[in-house]
């Protein structure tokens, strides 16, 4: 009897991720464990941040923070920590045990505070670094008194993107950064706005210092100027691509993601913004179709706690629609929020050009 080899099977490619089929659930010893700079921010050293030529502010920032460091000297404002049995117990450390970090988006504060957090001489589970919403979900998770013990024994908190247009959420971190003080550890932070303060487009060291009540004086305010680096001397964003190639990139390009923009939008209001970080776990890139206005206040925060999330794990975002600086109304970039609002378009229009080598050509 004989036997005719059959035809092989053309191959078909896997179909993409969805985040919309994802709904994460993230323990709190991991709101811990990952309080440490964003894999973007792995490797920044001061030596890596540039600053502009006609930016002195921004060099004078790298001068202080690298003396910030290396006088918190890997030792516990306690005197906690190894010394040797004859050494003379180490001086309690003089001036401001805190620094805040004050300017606009774009001009590498990010890039600074991990900066601060990679210099200071001290094991890396001595250090902590997260956003201030990182930071009231691991208070949620763990408790108000656990997390002074948790972080207690620190020699280095960092906290990036102070939300000081929530007052509830204010005195809760002003109240664990006041038992936190009284620890010994060491603060760096940077912040958003208050609502209706649109100043000169920057942040306000007076309001971050206002709504801290008690812990002003362990601050030392840090103005740094400048334009939004993402996009100096950078070409302009790519134009959104089709349906279709969104599409066939999805389905070229291992471990991305495909959702249409609005599902996606109704999705993440049934996950708590903690656990957008998960929410991308080991994507390599987020396609979107069929991009549309942001509809309301609510859908526009969580979208930029997405981009935060997306910005700081270098996740390419590939989309069709309309551009990502057509997301958000006049109304919202002209309210109390807009410092957030242009920050999401800043990273995203960098995310979009990152995904621009993904087309298939």
């Amino acid at each position: 009897m004989s036997t005719r080899a059959l035809p092989e099977a053309a191959s078909t490619p896997a179909a993409p991720l969805s985040l919309c089929s994802r709904e994460p659930h993230v323990p709190a010893d991991r709101l811990v464990a990952e309080m440490v700079p964003p894999p973007r921010f792995d490797s920044v050293r001061f030596d890596t941040y540039h600053p502009a030529p006609r930016q002195p502010t921004q060099a004078d920032a790298v001068t202080v923070l690298s003396a910030f460091a290396e006088g918190l000297g890997g030792a516990h404002a306690s005197g906690a920590g190894k010394r040797r049995w004859f050494a003379r117990k180490p001086a309690a450390p003089t001036g401001p045990r805190g620094v805040y970090l004050d300017g606009g988006y774009g001009v590498g504060k990010t890039h600074l505070l991990a900066s601060l957090w990679h210099a200071t001489p001290a094991e890396p589970a001595l250090k902590a670094f997260g956003t201030f919403v990182e930071l009231t979900n691991l208070v949620g998770a763990l408790g108000f008194q656990q997390t002074v013990k948790t972080l207690g024994g620190h020699r280095l908190l960092c906290i990036d993107e102070f939300e000081l247009d929530d007052p509830g959420d204010t005195v809760l971190v002003s109240s664990l950064l006041g038992k936190l003080v009284e620890s010994g550890v060491a603060l760096a932070a940077t912040s958003n706005t208050l609502p209706g303060k649109l100043g000169e487009g920057r942040f306000a060291a007076v309001d971050f210092l206002r709504e801290i009540q008690g812990l002003s004086a362990h601050f030392r305010p840090l103005r740094i100027d400048g334009e939004d680096y993402r996009h100096r001397g950078l070409p302009e964003a790519p134009a959104p691509h089709s349906d279709q190639v969104v599409t066939a990139t999805a389905y070229a390009t291992p471990s991305a993601s495909l959702d249409d923009f609005p599902h996606l939008l109704e999705h993440l209001a049934k996950v708590h913004p903690s656990r957008y970080g998960a929410l991308t776990d080991d994507l390599a890139a987020v396609c979107l179709t069929d991009v549309q206005p942001v509809p309301d206040q609510s859908t526009a925060l969580r979208l930029v706690v997405l981009a935060d999330r997306l910005y700081d794990r270098e996740i390419p975002v590939l989309a069709s629609g309309l551009p990502f600086d057509r997301l958000f109304s006049d109304e919202m970039l002209n309210g109390g929020y807009r410092k957030k609002y242009f920050r999401a378009i800043s990273r995203l229009t960098a995310l979009a050009r990152d995904a621009k080598g993904l087309v298939p050509q």
